[in-house]
């Protein structure tokens, strides 16, 4: 199937092939003709599946199609992050570059000045693309108004959850009018995402593109027992035993980035941290650095998990275990997109163990656990049952949790040990 029998515009058609767009992928063949046709579509897809272009294209087409007299907001795209909303807002400037008509794409999110952001936006918007607090907050000074969107756009509308902006979105709802078409992804559809798309769609078009053997992607899964101290020496090894070009490494603290980042750079190797307490320059920076492979080793926190496209990225490590299944399928899939291979490695301790077993669980999987010669773990049993001392879907059990005293004091062992 090409994008041409997809009932696109002749102008789009083109635009895709400048781009170099070869032919449409598994979401893109069933949601453009849905969405062209004016339905609201409820799309499960995970991250690199084509997504942005299956609700760009016919958003596009549907702003060529109705725009008449002054400019006025046709489509809202809502993202969880800024890194996401500048990678979804540069995907579709790209399209709407190729158009005869001119079509002005807005980009707004946190963490920077709102006056530049509201400067951008005088005269108007066709299309913008916002994180939820900073799509509020310009409404609230006036410099947006979203009461006539035609089209609404949730992209990973679980992470807009687990980031807390139910409320926010909440808000945004009741401003937009009624009448308007919705189009709703997410890679994953726990009850309170469903319940949220329950109330946003009206008939949708049901897409479901995750059970496609063409659609998985080719990463192999290995998980590794380490004991915690070892982690940064094991790290260190397998970048040098795989020759890995570029790697990505999950941690849990802004201080474990920071500290990981500092003992490879201290072993010649070129790493660098990325957290949410970076500013937008200093985020930027970093990414172009890694991207460009003049890093060789990015440990992030989870605000890296969504939203960042690093193409042909080999490898991806959770050197700290991520805190739910959902956010462990979207670490991986980092790596092993757009048809390239890759490899995740989580290392797990006697610690961890039991809170990995959930994850593998929840996801379906069964990983056999390594162990790397050299680096074989001393520790086979945690010190104190792990029920008594963490519940890993709530965070802890009253009572028995640990104090942040305990904690601290564990991370400067742990520091110290490695």
């Amino acid at each position: 199937m090409s994008f041409s029998s997809l009932g696109l515009a002749p102008s789009l058609i083109n635009a895709v092939a400048e781009i170099g767009y070869q032919e449409p992928t598994a979401i893109q063949r069933a949601a453009i003709p849905a969405i062209l046709r004016g339905e609201d579509v409820l799309g499960a897809a995970q991250t690199g599946s084509g997504k942005t272009a299956a609700f760009a294209l016919p958003l596009l087409q549907s702003l060529l199609d109705n725009r008449s007299g002054p400019r006025q907001l046709h489509g809202l795209v809502l993202v969880p992050t800024r890194e996401l909303a500048a990678q979804v807002g540069e995907s579709i400037r790209k399209l709407a570059l190729h158009l005869a008509m001119p079509v002005k794409v807005s980009i707004v999110f946190g963490g920077v000045s709102i006056n530049p952001q509201m400067m951008a936006l005088r005269g108007g918007a066709d299309i913008v693309v916002a994180t939820p607090g900073r799509l509020l907050d310009l409404i609230d000074h006036n410099a947006l108004k979203i009461s006539r969107t035609a089209m609404l756009v949730l992209d990973e509308a679980d992470r807009l959850l687990d980031l807390g902006f139910s409320e926010e979105l909440a808000r945004i709802l009741q401003l937009l009018p009624a009448q308007r078409q919705n189009l709703f992804f997410s890679a994953t559809f726990p009850p309170e995402v469903q319940a949220l798309a329950d109330r946003m769609l009206h008939q949708p078009a049901r897409i479901e593109v995750l059970s496609e053997p063409v659609s998985k992607p080719d990463i192999a899964q290995r998980a590794i027992m380490v004991d915690a101290p070892r982690r940064t020496q094991l790290l260190k090894h397998l970048i040098q035993q795989h020759k890995w070009p570029r790697v990505l490494v999950f941690v849990a603290t802004k201080y474990a980035a920071e500290h990981v980042a500092d003992k490879l750079q201290r072993n010649g190797i070129r790493a660098a941290a990325f957290h949410g307490e970076f500013s937008q320059g200093a985020r930027t920076e970093v990414l172009a650095d890694f991207k460009a492979s003049r890093l060789q080793v990015l440990v992030a926190t989870d605000v890296a998990a969504r939203g960042i496209d690093i193409a042909r990225l080999p490898a991806v490590v959770n050197y700290d275990l991520p805190r739910s299944a959902v956010d462990y399928t979207h670490r991986i899939g980092r790596t092993g997109r757009a048809g390239e291979s890759g490899v995740a490695v989580s290392f797990v301790s006697a610690d961890t163990e039991a809170h990995f077993r959930l994850i593998e669980k929840r996801n379906g999987i069964l990983l056999p656990r390594e162990q790397v010669a050299g680096f074989e773990p001393k520790q086979t049993e945690a010190p104190v049952p792990v029920a008594s001392v963490t519940d890993t879907v709530n965070g802890g059990i009253k009572g028995k949790r640990k104090s942040k005293k305990d904690k601290l004091r564990e991370a400067a062992a742990r520091a110290a040990a490695e």
